[in-house]
């Protein structure tokens, strides 16, 4: 960190719950928090990111057995199926067709899949974002507050790549290291670039090449986002960080904090996080075009009353 910029202490990092919440500032009974940043000027704006017309996928691809449990059903002949007997005589006809399907079980929220949280994913001292009780999340019904249904209609801004592992010329960052204010501003300057209100800011720390060639690491350190972040993120206006990572370093550097991105994020900012993103084909575009902004789309899943939902977040330059 330079001086201009010194580390924030435990305290420090503790009053971002006061000085950096959003609670009440669109609403006592808002739900998108940071999301409001995105306007129909900044959708529009976004839009005009469109130069070259080529899209790319920041997700991983969700593979079975593994991420997710799943089971196949096959019927070469659906006339010859169970219960056939009782479809109406039109369906008995018609012999040449068959299908398959499946059924799934994923458990998104973790160190491995590409997933959107939403403001109820997190708690503080039993609170969430705009100040609601952690009651209002039942077992058998899901959230009934700041679901990721609040983003219903999608997702729809400029992004903004931060490539932070080139410019400090490594291949990856290394487990526990943060990127500071510095580290942001420095890819800016070097990419040509200058994140804007509305923005989504993705972060690469090059952990997507390192799971490329060596496999997924297992453990609880990482690198990612330092919490000095934080009030760059809310002076600038931004609307949803992702990372190549689940976002916070670890470990965090703070005792009584264990992820204080995704805490102050979510609980007092209302700012949305895309976990997990892979954006090695995204970096790699982006350096080909010279173009480090474009149009970004994150679709959730309409899951009633979940904390978030497995995307594929889509770049078009």
């Amino acid at each position: 960190m330079t001086a201009e910029r010194p580390m924030p202490t435990q305290d420090d990092v503790l009053g971002y719950f006061n000085t950096l919440s959003n609670w009440g500032r669109w609403g006592d009974d808002d739900q998108l928090g940071t999301l409001n940043h995105i306007t129909d000027d900044v959708r529009l704006a976004a839009a005009r990111a469109v130069r070259h017309g080529r899209s790319v996928s920041c997700a991983w691809e969700v593979a079975a057995p593994g991420d997710m449990e799943r089971s196949t059903t096959t019927c070469p002949c659906t006339a010859d199926m169970p219960g056939a007997e009782n479809m109406p005589p039109a369906f008995h006809a018609d012999r040449r067709w068959g299908f398959s399907s499946e059924r799934l079980g994923i458990s998104f929220h973790g160190n491995t899949l590409t997933h959107l949280d939403s403001p109820c994913h997190i708690f503080w001292d039993g609170t969430m974002y705009n100040g609601r009780s952690h009651s209002l999340v039942d077992a058998a019904t899901g959230s009934a507050w700041a679901a990721v249904t609040a983003a219903a209609n999608g997702i729809v801004t400029r992004g903004v790549l931060l490539d932070v592992a080139a410019a400090r010329d490594v291949a990856w960052l290394e487990p526990g290291q943060g990127v500071s204010p510095d580290d942001l501003e420095e890819a800016e300057r070097r990419q040509g670039v200058q994140v804007r209100p509305g923005d989504a800011v993705l972060l690469r720390t090059g952990y997507g090449r390192f799971r490329h060639e060596n496999g997924a690491a297992h453990g609880f350190t990482q690198a990612g986002w330092h919490a000095s972040c934080l009030p760059w993120l809310q002076e600038r206006g931004v609307a949803l960080i992702g990372a190549d990572t689940p976002q916070d370093v670890q470990p965090s550097g703070y005792d009584d904090v264990l992820m204080p991105v995704h805490a102050v994020s979510l609980v007092a900012m209302g700012l949305w996080l895309l976990d997990n993103c892979d954006l090695e084909a995204c970096a790699t575009t982006a350096a080909e075009l010279d173009q480090w902004d474009f149009q970004l789309a994150v679709a959730p899943v309409r899951f009633a009353g979940t904390s978030g939902s497995p995307v594929n977040p889509i770049a078009t330059f």
